[in-house]
């Protein structure tokens, strides 16, 4: 009886295992794709805003790869790219004179929280949200810069 209970156990366990794996498989990360910055609906305190930014998410066998580029306020071009998992873990950034680790965790679906770091400090939280129609990404964030200025700001991102 116990041997049967047990194989009974397995099967289960393998079986809802396929099926989350199915799952994923046929429900890929709602972020990946390529995504420019909607100015107009964007907030940034303190501004000015950044004059243009895109961000692109594609799987790779490491886990997520995220490039960004773009144009500062100031004129000057900005670019940088992290590949991470969803595992909490520390993962390196370029491209950012604040931060130079993320650390990410799946809330759920369509939403993602992270920590930047800078030399191992957290300096700031971000909450990345999807639309459940996938067509629209906002980046809700909170922090102290790199000159100590604290920021908060909305930025939303319209899939291309």
């Amino acid at each position: 009886m116990n041997k049967i209970f047990g194989m009974l156990v397995v099967a289960t366990v393998l079986s809802v295992a396929a099926g989350s794996a199915a799952m994923a498989a046929s429900h890929p990360d709602p972020a990946l794709g390529t995504w420019v910055l909607n100015l107009d609906k964007s907030k940034f305190s303190p501004g000015p805003a950044p004059k243009s930014a895109t961000r692109t998410y594609a799987q790779t066998a490491d886990g997520i790869l995220l490039t960004f580029s773009g144009v500062a306020a100031d004129g000057s071009a900005v670019s940088g790219q992290s590949t991470f998992k969803y595992d909490g873990k520390d993962y390196p950034i370029t491209g950012s004179p604040d931060y130079d680790t993320l650390t990410l965790k799946r809330v759920n679906r369509t939403t993602v929280k992270s920590e930047q770091k800078k030399d191992g400090k957290v300096i700031g939280w971000t909450t990345r949200t999807v639309t459940s129609h996938g067509t629209v990404l906002t980046l809700s964030s909170h922090g102290t810069d790199a000159k100590g200025v604290k920021f908060k700001s909305v930025a939303v991102y319209d899939k291309q």
